[in-house]
C-alpha cells in the first residue's frame, strides 16, 4: 500500500461462510528468535508473512543467521547457537514492531557485541523503560533516549538471574526478561498481577528449556541451551477477532474461522463478547507445538453493553479496538477500565478510537484508563486511524453497520500484522476496497 492508503468500507450485513486468517504474529516472532539461537535447524510452518515479522527476520539475518524461505509462510532457521550471533554492521531497524524491539532487547543484552535498535516514527515514540529497567537489574547495559528508542545495548556484560515483580501484566516485558535469562547465571523469575500471554514460556519448553510455573510466576534457570524443533504456527487470534466481531454484528449466516490459536491467555475477547450475549462456538480443538488450536464458529446476533471485568482486560488488550466497535452497536452502555496500556500502543488507542466513534455519531467518553461507549446508530463519514493497523481494521468492521460508507485514512500499517486483510474481508462478505 502507498504511504497514505485508505479503506472505503460500505454498509451491509452479508458476513458468512468460511475463512482462514494469517499465522499468529506473536508466535512467529518468538519462533524466529528462538530458532536463531538454537542448535540445529528449526522449520516454521504458518509463519506470518507480514512486515513486522519480516523486520525480525531481517534483524536476525544481519547478525549472521542463515534463513531460508521455501514459501511465503515457511521459514527455515539455521540456528547459530546461544552465543553464535554476530555483530550487525548497522542499527537494527524493526519498523513498526514493538514486539520485535522489546524481545530482541532481552536476547541481545546477553551477546558479546554492542547493538542498537531503532524503528519507524511510531515505534520511536513508544516507551521502552518498562523493558530496559528490569534488564538493567540483571546486569545489562541498556540505554534509552528519554525512555524511548533508540535502545542502545552494550555487549560483554555478565547477566545474573533475579526475581522480577511487574506492576502491570506485560507479555513483552516478561518475554524480554526470560530471553535475557537464557544467558544469566541462576534463576530468572517473573511475577505478574495477572497472567499475560504465555507464548514465550510454551515455546521455550518446545525448544527444550525447562520452565517452571506457579500461578502468575514463571521461571527458568540459566545459562540454558535450546534445541531446534518444528513449529506449526496457528492462525492469529488477534486477526480472527475482527471477523469474530464482523460475524456477530454484520452476519447473514454463521461464519467459520478455521485453525485459530485459542491460547487461554489470548482469548479474553471471547469471554467479554459472551457476556455481551454473543453466540460463539469453539470446534475441533487440537494442539500444535504446545499451543491450543480450534475452529471458531460465530452466529449473528444482537449484543448488549457490559461493564468489562478487570480480570479479562489483560487477555484482550490487543482486541479492545474491535471490542469498541462491537460496543458501538450494542444495546446500552459498555464500560472499560484498567486498560491504560492502550494509550501506549501503536497509537493512543483510547483517544483514536474515541475520535473515530464520535465522528460516526457514537456517544463516547474517554477515561484515563478506558472508555465509556453508548451503542446506537452508526453514520457514515471519515475516520483517521493514525497509522494504527488495529484501529483501521476495527472501523472497517464497524462500517458494515453504518448508514453510508466510511472512509478510513492512513491504513498502510495493516500490512504489518494482516497482509491481505481487504481480500479476506471481501471473502467473508464485507464491502471493503483499498486505495492508494
Amino acid at each position: 500500500m502507498a504511504t497514505r492508503a485508505t479503506f472505503i468500507a460500505g454498509p451491509g450485513r452479508r458476513v458468512s461462510g468460511e475463512i482462514r486468517v494469517p499465522g499468529d504474529k506473536s508466535i512467529s516472532h518468538r519462533a524466529a528468535m528462538l530458532g536463531a539461537v538454537a542448535s540445529g535447524i528449526t522449520e516454521i510452518d504458518g509463519f506470518l508473512d507480514g512486515e513486522d515479522c519480516a523486520a525480525t527476520l531481517a534483524a536476525l539475518a544481519s547478525m549472521g543467521v542463515r534463513i531460508e524461505r521455501p514459501a511465503a509462510t515457511q521459514v527455515v532457521m539455521h540456528g547459530a547457537g546461544l552465543r553464535g550471533l554476530r555483530a550487525p554492521s548497522a542499527a537494527l531497524d524493526l519498523g513498526n514492531s514493538g514486539t520485535a524491539m522489546r524481545l530482541l532487547a532481552g536476547l541481545l543484552c546477553g551477546q558479546g557485541f554492542d547493538s542498537t535498535l531503532i524503528g519507524d516514527a511510531s515505534l520511536m515514540r513508544r516507551p521502552m523503560e518498562r523493558v530496559a529497567a528490569p534488564l538493567r537489574r540483571m546486569g545489562a547495559n541498556v540505554r534509552t533516549s528519554n525512555g524511548r528508542p533508540p535502545l542502545v545495548i552494550a555487549g560483554n556484560r555478565p547477566l545474573r538471574g533475579c526475581a522480577h515483580h511487574l506492576d502491570l501484566p506485560s507479555a513483552q516485558v516478561k518475554s524480554a526478561i526470560l530471553l535475557a535469562g537464557l544467558y544469566a547465571h541462576g534463576r530468572t523469575a517473573v511475577s505478574e498481577p495477572q497472567p499475560s500471554r504465555d507464548h514465550t514460556e510454551r515455546m521455550l519448553a518446545a525448544f527444550g528449556v525447562p520452565v517452571s510455573r506457579d500461578d502468575a510466576t514463571v521461571a527458568i534457570e540459566g545459562p540454558a541451551t535450546l534445541t531446534a524443533t518444528r513449529v506449526d504456527v496457528p492462525g492469529d487470534f488477534s486477526s480472527a477477532a475482527f471477523f469474530i466481531v464482523a460475524g456477530l454484528i454484520a452476519g447473514a449466516a454463521p461464519l467459520l474461522i478455521r485453525g485459530v490459536g485459542i491460547n487461554p491467555t489470548r482469548t479474553g475477547l471471547l469471554n467479554i463478547l459472551r457476556l455481551m450475549g454473543a453466540d460463539i462456538r469453539v470446534r475441533n480443538a487440537a494442539s500444535r507445538a504446545g499451543e491450543p488450536v480450534a475452529d471458531i464458529e460465530v452466529m449473528p446476533g444482537e449484543l448488549r453493553g457490559v461493564v468489562v471485568p478487570h480480570e479479562l482486560v489483560a487477555g484482550a488488550i490487543d482486541e479492545f479496538p474491535v471490542l469498541f466497535a462491537a460496543a458501538a452497536v450494542a444495546a446500552g452502555e459498555t464500560l472499560v477500565t484498567g486498560a491504560a496500556e492502550l494509550r501506549v500502543k501503536e497509537s493512543d488507542r483510547i483517544a483514536v478510537m474515541a475520535e473515530g466513534l464520535a465522528a460516526l455519531g457514537i456517544p463516547v467518553e474517554t477515561l484515563p484508563d478506558g472508555v465509556r461507549i453508548r451503542g446506537g446508530p452508526v453514520r457514515g463519514g471519515v475516520v483517521e486511524s493514525r497509522g494504527d493497523h488495529r484501529v483501521a481494521m476495527s472501523f472497517a468492521v464497524l462500517a458494515a453497520r453504518a448508514s453510508t460508507p466510511v472512509l478510513i485514512r492512513n491504513v498502510q500499517n495493516v500490512a504489518t500484522s494482516f497482509p491481505g486483510f481487504a481480500a479476506t474481508a471481501r471473502a467473508a462478505g464485507l464491502d471493503l476496497a483499498a486505495e492508494g
